[in-house]
């Protein structure tokens, strides 16, 4: 790394942790290489309604699509203190015959405006793809475990038994809800299009001598040059900020996802039933060296919590634009907006990470259930006794009493649960004692877990990981730095 790199500030998030494609799809080169592509489809679009701009014109625009002088643009900017003149000067530089004609009837907001949208939408097909990869994994272990018994919690308290297969669907089916609302605001996305400097299109107007239908067909020509079916019906100078808020709470909502996820682990860490992955040689404290800290699940929440905050940024700078545009969101949507895919796409690679190398300890799952399960089996061993000829109320006392002892030495002197032991010794439940152990078969109270995780995965996520795998290209595979 150049040494100069060491004394200024660099982001964590693309200098550490984030992927090559997301990184590259807020990156200063995505962005211009996109603002040259849409002055070449305002140009093409403009020709083909009757405008007289030439071929050759054209061609050299084509030729100098990703050959971006930042340097000649940052000394041309010093000057003008505007970053879309500075740009237009240098790449008018490149094609001299194209410059009288660059970003002919546009506004800033134009090449600004559709760029972020469009970087919005593909960010949101990456999104879409590793989102795909982290459902694929989680049917897996959800598959792998849903017959395996584990307690489950209700505030943090041992409650009735479920499976881990079943809770880790639970996490599933938070993802799946995160994967429909980002296949929808993949449509949902628009484009601004060319609607001039507030909105109304007066200067194309102008341009076209008052055809409104080659107004109309100019903004639908470049929307679908770039890709959009149509653009949006109404803007000001800039699109409604509303967008932004919309696609932040979709992120936001992953984040949401992840955090439960990992929080949860992060206590099944603590309990030693579930970790996440732990490297050969890698270190869990600089003090404590047989410490095993849940650090990636750490990182996950740590970015979550960051990330669930910015729709309330973008909530705020749409509810303050005044009128057709104010610039005080310019400044603050340069940060939001990358940094929010950046910190998703990160919070995804963290989350596959984990799961697709989660070790769970069965045994360790296995004493903790029989710690706790002779207290869930007395029910059951209540109705056994009654039909064996007992009396219920004799019976409840018993059960009663018997219990409140051997709380009391787990509590008082630590040892193990002996409320089976005390009970098999009464009499009031002799006939029904050799039963004990088939009544205490921990997949007696699991209930339909298992079948709820086959029927969920056979009935959405399978038919769902079908139909999206053919539309979403491969999640990056960078290595997680961890």
């Amino acid at each position: 790394m150049d040494n100069e790199m060491n004394f200024s500030y660099q982001n964590p998030l693309t200098g550490r942790y984030a992927s090559k494609e997301m990184s590259y799809n807020w990156s200063p080169q995505r962005k211009h290489s996109t603002w040259r592509r849409l002055w070449l489809a305002l140009a093409e679009s403009e020709k083909e309604l009757g405008l007289p701009i030439t071929d050759t014109q054209l061609e050299q625009m084509r030729a100098h699509l990703d050959d971006i002088d930042f340097e000649a643009a940052a000394k041309k900017e010093a000057e003008l203190r505007h970053d879309v003149m500075s740009h237009i000067h240098v790449f008018g530089a490149l094609c001299p015959e194209a410059r009288p004609i660059i970003h002919l009837g546009a506004t800033s907001c134009f090449v600004t405006d559709n760029t972020e949208l469009i970087q919005m939408r593909d960010g949101l097909k990456l999104i879409q793809a590793k989102l795909l990869k982290v459902i694929e994994i989680l049917a897996g272990i959800a598959e792998k475990y849903k017959d395996l018994p584990t307690l489950g919690f209700t505030h943090y308290q041992p409650a009735q038994l479920t499976t881990l297969g079943k809770r880790f669907s639970l996490y599933l089916q938070d993802f799946v809800m995160d994967m429909q609302r980002v296949t929808e605001e993949i449509e949902k996305v628009p484009f601004r299009g060319v609607k001039g400097t507030t909105g109304t299109q007066a200067s194309f107007m102008e341009l076209f001598n008052g055809d409104h239908e080659k107004v109309r067909k100019l903004d639908q020509l470049v929307s679908q040059k770039m890709g959009f079916d149509s653009s949006i019906a109404l803007s000001g100078q800039t699109y409604t900020r509303k967008v932004d808020f919309f696609v932040l709470s979709v992120l936001s909502g992953i984040a949401q996802s992840a955090y439960k996820m990992a929080g949860d682990i992060r206590l099944l860490a603590n309990l030693k039933e579930v970790e996440e992955p732990f490297g050969k040689s890698q270190v869990g404290s600089s003090a404590m060296a047989y410490k095993r800290n849940p650090m990636r699940s750490e990182r996950v929440c740590s970015l979550a919590r960051y990330l669930m905050s910015l729709p309330v940024n973008s909530a705020m700078t749409h509810a303050t634009q005044w009128f057709e545009r104010t610039l005080d969101d310019s400044a603050n949507r340069r940060i939001v907006l990358g940094e929010a895919f950046l910190t998703a796409d990160v919070i995804l690679s963290l989350i596959a990470n984990i799961a697709d190398g989660i070790q769970v300890w069965p045994k360790v799952i296995e004493a903790h259930i029989m710690a706790e399960l002779p207290f869930m089996a007395t029910e059951n061993i209540l109705m056994e006794a009654v039909r064996a000829g007992g009396d219920r109320q004799d019976l409840h006392e018993a059960i009663r009493s018997h219990s409140m002892e051997a709380g009391k030495v787990v509590k008082t002197e630590g040892k193990p649960n002996d409320l089976i032991e005390r009970l098999a010794k009464d009499p009031l439940f002799a006939k029904v004692a050799p039963m004990f152990k088939d009544i205490l078969d921990p997949k007696l109270f699991i209930g339909r877990a298992p079948q709820q995780v086959e029927d969920y995965l056979n009935n959405t996520v399978r038919p769902l990981i079908a139909e999206l795998s053919a539309k979403t290209g491969p999640a990056s595979n960078d290595e997680i730095r961890v």
